[in-house]
């Protein structure tokens, strides 16, 4: 790696993320302190895992990793299809056990689509990507691995799949006719899917998450306690070590879905807001990533990585001359914060008045 690289290296992406990561260890290591630390000693060794893989890919070419993509792809699918045919850990076949340390398949996968789909993509121009073959095939190497993570089944990790996919057709500058016809299709399939599809453990979680005291002692019982630990944490929290909630046994899973829960109670509100800000930086530096990358498919491959964020913030545009421009959004989080205090505001003023 050259100067040029080195001084071209987004540092504040890492920055963010290495923050998160030891806010995380603390809070991993206090939410583990009653199972003998093994779900903080994995999660450190991964972290010492990382580092030279982070290293490595830094000086790599990602033109040179996308050409293997193809590889990555296939290896993702045959261990997609093989973690299928292990046993059951909390009802979803999505983990491979070798002795202390557990790998779930799908989370590597979702690079190799990534990768794939981004070295596909940039090969075609805007209007092949508009051809409906085109867009066929494009859809058909995403809806392989969907369709596999179903099966376990986990349909949050699918859904991650399908925002990546459309995230980066959207940057591609796929035609407002394919948008209007998906929302269509989405907004007819949803209450098929639910009242048809759906198992009823899926509709009960999603019943809950609206509404947790539809079932207090039951489904709704673990999302109360965690409500409960973030409002004890009050501004500065309870301490490290010293969150009742967490350490008297009141939220589960703590060391993975209620960790955020772990870290209001015992950190506060102040750390959860540094939290959110870091959060909103990251996403914000990456979407910078993909909107100012020196080809298509560094735009794709850094637009798909940033699959979770609202993606109307950019779009890529090419013409016939293969020049770029580039469309913002207008609305900002400062914008939105505003509107919602005047919304609040004249609200207040309405129900002083009446």
């Amino acid at each position: 790696m050259n100067k040029k690289q080195l001084k071209n290296t987004e540092w504040s992406i890492l920055i963010c993320t290495v923050i998160l990561i030891i806010i995380g260890l603390f809070a991993l290591y206090s939410a583990s302190n009653t199972s003998e630390f093994e779900d903080f000693n994995k999660q450190l060794m991964w972290v010492i895992i990382s580092i030279p893989i982070l290293i490595i890919t830094m000086f790599v070419d990602y033109k040179l990793i996308a050409k293997l993509s193809v590889g990555f792809y296939i290896l993702s699918i045959i261990l997609l299809i093989a973690v299928l045919l292990t046993s059951a850990i909390n009802g979803a076949t999505s983990w491979f056990n070798f002795g202390p340390i557990s790998i779930q398949p799908a989370e590597f996968a979702k690079i190799a689509v990534v990768l794939f789909l981004a070295n596909i993509m940039s090969k075609m121009s805007r209007i092949e990507i508009n051809r409906p073959l085109k867009l066929i095939m494009i859809l058909g190497i995403a809806l392989l691995p969907i369709l596999l993570i179903i099966l376990q089944p986990d349909y949050g990790t699918a859904m991650a799949y399908i925002v990546a996919t459309v995230v980066m057709l959207y940057v591609a500058g796929i035609k407002k006719r394919y948008i209007i016809t998906a929302f269509l299709i989405v907004i007819i399939a949803i209450p098929i899917l639910y009242f048809f599809v759906l198992p009823e453990h899926a509709k009960l979680r999603i019943e809950v998450y609206l509404n947790p005291y539809l079932d207090p002692r039951g489904a709704g019982y673990n999302i109360i306690q965690s409500k409960l630990a973030i409002g004890a944490g009050r501004l500065v929290g309870q301490g490290w070590l010293n969150g009742t909630q967490t350490h008297l046994g009141f939220l589960y899973p703590k060391t993975t879905d209620f960790i955020f829960a772990v870290i209001g109670e015992e950190m506060g509100f102040i750390t959860c807001a540094g939290i959110i800000i870091l959060y909103i930086a990251l996403i914000t530096r990456a979407i910078n990533v993909a909107k100012t990358a020196k080809d298509d498919l560094g735009s794709y491959i850094a637009a798909g990585i940033v699959r979770h964020i609202n993606f109307s913030r950019f779009r890529k545009y090419r013409n016939d001359n293969r020049t770029t421009a580039y469309y913002r959004c207008t609305a900002s989080i400062y914008k939105l914060w505003r509107k919602c205090n005047a919304y609040k505001y004249n609200l207040y003023r309405i129900i002083i008045k009446y």
